[in-house]
């Protein structure tokens, strides 16, 4: 079988799979049901070792989303990785990695979840390495030493739970007080893999990987995991616990915003605008809407799948070049594609009637409705408009403007692979929102004054507007009275230094000096190495004693007389 072949069947497989998945949520969603599958697999003392499956239409649906996103994006690396030498190895790597989400979605049980989180942790390592040179080394190793701190976190939550004897989240139900330490930990793991402040220097650094990767991993799968687990455990957590979420994800949808707005890497634009978005669904689960989060969550993985794909296309175009300033007057030598990168960017700001609109409106108008304080809203929409800001410079940087690299790529649309790829996330980004709406999003009631229903789009026109004005003036923020801001602005507040510096690279700094003075120094010398040389040095003296044991026979009687004598 052909490598072009296996693709396809990947892809078809994946399709048909997906579609019948979405169906089967949509039917348990309409009949309130539930499916748990618990399979005892021994049992240790009190407590009893299952391995349990949920199917409810959260999992089913969300399973769905991966699954048509994965094999879009298999679709699509039969021709972005045309000619690498590694190819099995590649397939075999993303395969593992829908194996893992798929264990993770319907896994209600710590263990398993575990099983699922770590196969993420692993395989993400491992395609962000795939190109084996210095930088994605460092991505890699800040990856998964970040991934790390959430590790730890849930296996402290297994640990706590043998007290309960059960580790599946059916020992929430009526005893949430009692297990308020292990939802707490679980949270905080879920901010390792989701990215939140302080932990966000991993996501755009992770973009080394390949940019089929790029589309799976920053839409639906790794990024998403986190998310997912807090949407697993609804109600559980504490009132400070939504504070503290509340708090960290305005800070980070306000940080990515503006670190974006800063960015010419076009990667490293769309990462940032990925950890945006997930500042937003933390905002929401913050506020207790779970199901709008999943929604949010749902549409996301859709126009964000597509603008990786698109931007893919367009850097495959450029032979590998990722910096927007040398881009430019996309519409007329890539029409669709740059058709399909508009789309998904302005399904990303919230533009009426896309995918984005109907969860991200949603949001917005129930937090008004909410009793919130005024600057929490004020950071919520003020990191709304830096969104369309960063999306309308990134659209005008690459569509409009003149091209500036002419005559030294030859770029195409073609009929291609890659182009085909997009077709089918393109009209789900334009009517999946509504449709999503309709099926699965309950009737709400919002009741607001004039001014707060028109302020979304106020915001959004005013951010298109500043973005506009910041593409056309970008030169000016080289001047020295702006260096200072710009460079704060765009450093994501220093967390890639800081997480890779003091929380990474003086801790190993400090474990090798620790090591050379104490393991492999001192302990050299009292430690076993020392007191195996003193006791051979020991056995020598004796021996040499006992060669002459006549001598030492006398030696030992006159010693004894003495000690008579003495006495």
């Amino acid at each position: 079988m052909s490598v072009i072949s296996m693709w396809n069947l990947i892809f078809c497989l994946f399709f048909t799979f997906s579609f019948v998945l979405f169906f089967s949520a949509l039917l348990f969603l309409n009949h309130s049901l539930s499916i748990y599958l618990s399979w005892n697999i021994f049992s240790w003392g009190a407590t009893d070792i299952n391995f349990i499956f949920l199917f409810d239409w959260v999992s089913l649906m969300f399973l769905a989303f991966v699954l048509f996103i994965s094999g879009s994006v298999f679709y699509y690396s039969g021709e972005y990785m045309e000619g690498e030498i590694n190819i099995s190895r590649f397939i075999f790597l993303l395969a593992g990695f829908v194996g893992s989400m798929g264990l993770l979605i319907f896994s209600p049980n710590l263990i398993s979840i575990l099983l699922g989180w770590d196969g993420l942790g692993l395989v993400s390592y491992c395609l962000v390495i795939y190109y084996q040179n210095f930088k994605s080394l460092n991505a890699g190793t800040l990856t998964v030493l970040s991934n790390r701190v959430g590790d730890v976190l849930i296996l402290v939550g297994i640990a706590w739970m043998i007290n309960f004897g059960d580790w599946s989240f059916t020992a929430w139900m009526g005893n949430s007080k009692s297990l308020i330490l292990t939802s707490t930990l679980i949270v905080l793991a879920s901010l390792t893999k989701s990215a939140q402040i302080p932990f966000s220097a991993w996501l755009p650094a992770a973009m080394a990987a390949p940019t089929p990767v790029s589309s799976l991993v920053h839409s639906s799968t790794l990024v998403t995991a986190g998310i997912y687990l807090v949407i697993r455990l609804g109600w559980v957590y504490d009132f400070w616990m939504n504070e503290l979420l509340m708090i960290l994800s305005v800070l980070t949808m306000f940080m990515a915003g503006l670190g974006a707005c800063f960015e010419f890497d076009l990667k490293k634009i769309i990462a940032l605008s990925t950890l945006s978005q997930l500042g937003l669904m933390m905002y929401s689960l913050s506020l207790g809407l779970v199901k709008v989060a999943l929604f949010h969550l749902l549409m996301h993985a859709l126009f964000k799948a597509l603008l990786f794909m698109s931007a893919g296309c367009i850097i495959h175009g450029f032979k590998g070049w990722q910096d927007i300033r040398m881009m430019g007057n996309m519409m007329i030598s890539l029409p669709f594609i740059s058709s399909c990168f508009v789309v998904s960017n302005l399904a990303l700001s919230g533009m009426p009637f896309l995918a984005g609109f109907y969860s991200k409106d949603l949001i917005l108008e129930l937090s008004l409705m909410g009793e919130l304080n005024f600057l929490s809203l004020f950071m919520l929409f003020l990191s709304t408009g830096l969104t369309v800001t960063y999306t309308f410079r990134l659209i005008y940087y690459m569509v409009q403007r003149d091209y500036v690299l002419s005559g030294s790529c030859n770029l195409s649309d073609g009929w291609g692979i890659m182009t085909k790829a997009c077709i089918g996330l393109v009209s789900f980004s334009v009517f999946f929102g509504a449709l999503i709406s309709w099926l699965a999003m309950d009737a709400t009631s919002i009741i607001l004054p004039s001014e707060l229903k028109n302020l979304t789009l106020s915001v959004c026109i005013l951010g298109a507007f500043i973005g506009f004005l910041i593409s056309q003036s970008a030169f000016s923020f080289s001047k020295a009275k702006f260096s200072i801001t710009t460079w704060i602005s765009g450093s994501m507040w220093f967390l890639p230094y800081m997480s890779s510096q003091p929380l990474i690279h003086k801790p190993l700094e400090m474990g090798s000096e620790t090591m050379m003075l104490s393991d492999m120094g001192w302990l050299e010398f009292l430690g076993g190495q020392g007191m195996m040389s003193y006791i051979a040095r020991l056995s020598l003296k004796i021996q040499s004693l006992t060669n002459n044991s006549i001598k030492m026979f006398i030696l030992l009687i006159w010693i004894m007389i003495g000690l008579v004598l003495f006495f």
